[in-house]
């Protein structure tokens, strides 16, 4: 539910902040939170090299995704931004296929991949069609798209060399990494856009950096090892269709076809993927 409202809380602050700003704010403000926790894992135990791969993750995970997907929601309703984000575990199933050995693609993984594209034509449909001068929806998308990409590619990369790594401090330092870029972004490219600090702005910053990512992260490692993993796989299809009925009732969004069958033709490709990776795990019991 935590991660399900983010989508409507990021859509809200964008009213009076700067994409690149506000996501760096949240950042900054997360890896605050987790910095205890992180120290009381064992932080000034990881070494230097580490500290960098973790640092070099953390741009590819936290830092170009969500100035991405901060930068799309300008021009993106909330909902729709949520559906083309849970395309992550399709590009996951097809990244891991070719970079990781053992692999391979089966019928099932095909079947979700194409599932999960045509379901992105979709989506994108109406914003193509209506694609011109001043209408940046069909840029929009496409940058969330290219966001769940690099997410994905991300979690591939902490697959190789990360195990001896405790999950709370592997997640500070991926958020302190992005929130770094974040702000070296934000300085480059909105020197000179004000920011209106209005009421909502600051709830909204609080909600994200403390309830739309240092909880939920703190919450999600302490659940880890006591539900099974296929629960946790289907957390990125509820939070999805709470983004979309958030969006709905809150903000007025729309729900016309291509959202109703692209969303459908989504998280169809997105079950049949956290299926598969969920049985995967749970065949081995020693993995992380």
């Amino acid at each position: 539910m935590l991660w399900g409202s983010t989508w409507l809380f990021i859509k809200l602050g964008l009213r009076d902040l700067p994409p690149l700003r506000f996501a760096a704010l949240r950042m900054t403000l997360a890896a605050a939170v987790l910095v205890p926790f992180a120290v009381r894992a064992g932080l000034l135990r990881v070494g230097g090299r580490a500290s960098l791969r973790v640092a070099a993750v953390g741009l590819i995970q936290i830092g170009v995704p969500y100035a991405l997907l901060f930068a799309a929601q300008q021009w993106v309703a909330s909902g729709l931004a949520a559906v083309l984000f849970a395309t992550f575990p399709i590009w996951l199933l097809l990244l891991a296929r070719a970079l990781l050995p053992a692999q391979p693609l089966s019928p099932a993984k095909l079947l979700a991949a194409a599932l999960g594209i045509a379901g992105v034509a979709v989506l994108q449909l109406p914003a193509l069609r209506a694609a011109g001068a001043g209408n940046r929806s069909a840029l929009g998308g496409s940058l969330i798209v290219a966001a769940a990409v690099l997410v994905a590619l991300a979690n591939v990369l902490v697959r190789r060399g990360f195990e001896a790594i405790p999950p709370v401090v592997l997640t500070f330092g991926q958020v302190f990494a992005g929130a770094a870029l974040l702000v070296a972004l934000a300085w480059t490219l909105e020197r000179g856009r004000s920011a209106t600090w209005t009421p909502l702005a600051a709830v909204a910053l609080g909600y994200l950096a403390v309830f739309g990512t240092a909880v939920p992260y703190l919450l999600l490692f302490w659940l880890l090892p006591r539900v099974p993993v296929a629960a946790i796989g289907a957390i990125p299809l509820v939070d999805t269709m709470l983004a979309v009925c958030l969006g709905s009732v809150v903000l007025g969004e729309p729900i016309g076809w291509h959202l109703l069958g692209g969303g459908a033709l989504v998280l169809t490709a997105a079950a049949i993927a956290n299926g598969l990776g969920a049985a995967r795990l749970e065949a081995q019991p020693g993995a992380p």
